[in-house]
């Protein structure tokens, strides 16, 4: 089997690495596609040798531009990579605009798509990675889960249960692998160490920081914060804002706002794993927080990742100023709360979730369910209902009974994904019943 991987950001690098690992582990053909996104020196050749991964095969070097110009130019690259390699299977990693591109192209030539961390769902469409999602898990083929919670997200909308696969999600994995690496390479707690009680910050966001109440809200909280040490890596975006709005001489001279250049991965996860908490807007260090046991605090009204608020691991607090300052002091002053959120259980798994992807890839591949071609037998026909199981059976004994097709299960009210080992017994059951 020959899988292409399509990458365009840090962060579908950094959860791909061990996927990557475990190809090369089980020796399997692959191409590594570049598309060149946000290119900038932690997206270099050098952010490869960094994590200890090959350089990529292929880099599409579309640059920036609008959403639009730059799939478009993703999309064009990808083509050409993909008719020239002839993969069994692309794999896309997320939600940005390479996974739309990959997921596009790669279903418009009849390859199959695996889509790592597929099912995640904020239910805001002003989010354009909400849109990328999405559209990913239409073109879809195998749906690498990362919770139930996101498996149901999928089976909801119409995908088959069949194809979704909860295997934890590779942020577990790549966390745990290249902290090693961090602790070995960076040495940026020689920088902090005479502080105490740091919060990490983060904060990038259009909603956040492209607005003057929501930014000053914001920062006004962090700056009445004088009891800890923030530290700040600020994205380029947020600093011009910060300037222009008047806020950033304000924080500078706060002393305990220690406003920094962007950091490298590596020594930004280790410094991660130090801190007392993080704040941040971002999805995958919600992940990450969790994975470290670090208290975490996003500034946002929803989340794709709400497995790790409902785990007790994360809160959200959005931009209100009191909200943001009372959950910080509550986190910081009340060992009760501190211990539950460090303690939280982890939702993402237990760091096998590449060996999780590449077994059941490798399965479908070998069975031959990976074949994308024009149906030959006519459609079946279905009626959807609704039973009340009133036996001991399970999913796979129902459907081959009844020949039908598990679609949704409900367990005393509540959405449950519908596992071939699930004892059905007092369950209310959707299915879809074949006629022929």
């Amino acid at each position: 089997m020959k899988i292409a991987i399509v990458i365009g950001t840090r962060p579908e690098i950094i959860k791909m690495a061990p996927v990557i690992d475990e190809i090369n582990k089980r020796n399997l053909d692959y191409v590594l596609i570049h598309t060149g996104q946000h290119y900038d020196h932690e997206m270099s050749d050098q952010f490869f040798l960094d994590l200890e991964l090959p350089t990529p095969d292929y880099n599409i070097g579309v640059g920036s531009g609008s959403h639009g110009e730059q799939t478009a130019e993703m999309m064009k690259g990808i083509e050409k990579v993909f008719v020239k390699e002839k993969p069994d299977l692309v794999m896309v990693q997320g939600d940005t605009n390479a996974v739309l591109a990959g997921a596009i192209v790669a279903s418009k030539l009849h390859i199959p798509v695996g889509h790592v961390e597929a099912g995640l769902r904020s239910f805001d469409k002003t989010m354009p990675e909400e849109i990328n999602r999405m559209a990913a898990d239409v073109c879809s083929l195998l749906y690498y889960v990362p919770t139930e919670e996101s498996a149901l997200n999928l089976v909801v909308e119409g995908i088959n249960p069949k194809n979704v696969i909860i295997t934890g999600n590779t942020v577990v994995d790549a966390c745990l692998r290249n902290l090693k690496i961090a602790e070995n390479k960076s040495d940026i707690l020689s920088q902090f160490s005479e502080y105490e009680n740091i919060l990490t910050l983060t904060m990038h966001r259009a909603e956040n920081v492209d607005n003057i109440e929501r930014l000053t809200q914001i920062t006004d909280a962090l700056m009445e914060l004088n009891e800890l040490t923030i530290i700040f890596p600020v994205h380029p975006r947020t600093l011009k804002n910060l300037e222009k709005f008047g806020i950033y001489s304000k924080m500078i001279e706060k002393g305990h706002i220690k406003i920094i250049k962007p950091v490298g991965y590596l020594d930004f996860l280790l410094l991660l794993s130090h801190s007392q908490m993080i704040m941040t807007d971002s999805g995958g260090l919600q992940e990450e927080a969790i994975t470290l046991d670090v208290p975490c605090m996003t500034l946002r009204y929803n989340t794709e990742r709400p497995e790790t608020v409902t785990a007790g691991g994360n809160i959200l607090v959005g931009s209100d100023k009191k909200k943001i300052m009372e959950t910080t002091r509550l986190i910081m002053n009340d060992p009760q709360t501190r211990e539950k959120m460090k303690k939280a259980i982890n939702p993402y798994g237990d760091g096998k979730s590449s060996e999780r992807i590449l077994e059941v890839s490798l399965r479908e591949y070998e069975n031959g369910n990976m074949e994308i071609k024009a149906p030959e037998d006519l459609m079946n026909q279905f009626k959807r209902k609704i039973e009340l199981v009133d036996s001991n059976i399970t999913v796979l004994e129902f459907e081959k009974i009844n020949n039908a097709l598990i679609r949704l299960v409900y367990d005393n009210g509540e959405a449950r994904f519908p596992h071939e080992d699930l004892d059905l017994k007092n369950m209310l059951v959707l299915f879809d019943k074949y006629l022929n």
